[in-house]
């Protein structure tokens, strides 16, 4: 009797690992789906962080040669205003080119035609 307690108390153990067994097999593969949606969200993410962040450091980049160009400009205006000021090219009309205002006898007036 001792056999078939022991033989019955197998059999009663066996079922229960087979059902064990097949009802963690219709969750693995559910667990392997979920992974895998899980993992490729996750790379999705850090792939569009990373363009983001590569996008910030662009941006930054394009501000700061802007604000370079800005001042350059800047610089230049007030360069230009310097060179074209009317005491500038009259000093350069009287001392390089040796000019200067004309006398009276020098000017030629010339009347408006009557029509």
């Amino acid at each position: 009797m001792a056999q078939t307690a022991g033989a019955h108390a197998i059999s009663h153990n066996r079922p229960a690992k087979e059902n064990a067994a097949a009802s963690f097999g219709v969750k693995y593969p559910t667990f392997i789906v979920v992974a895998l949606v899980l993992m490729f969200v996750a790379l999705v993410y850090v792939g569009l962080h990373i363009r983001m962040t590569r996008m910030e450091y662009d941006i930054a980049a394009a501000l700061s040669a802007r604000e370079l160009l800005q001042e350059e400009q800047k610089k230049l205006k007030l360069e230009m205003a310097m060179l074209k000021s009317p005491q500038r090219i009259e000093d350069i009309a009287r001392k390089k080119l040796q000019m200067s205002y004309p006398t009276a006898e020098q000017v030629i007036v010339i009347k408006p035609s009557g029509k």
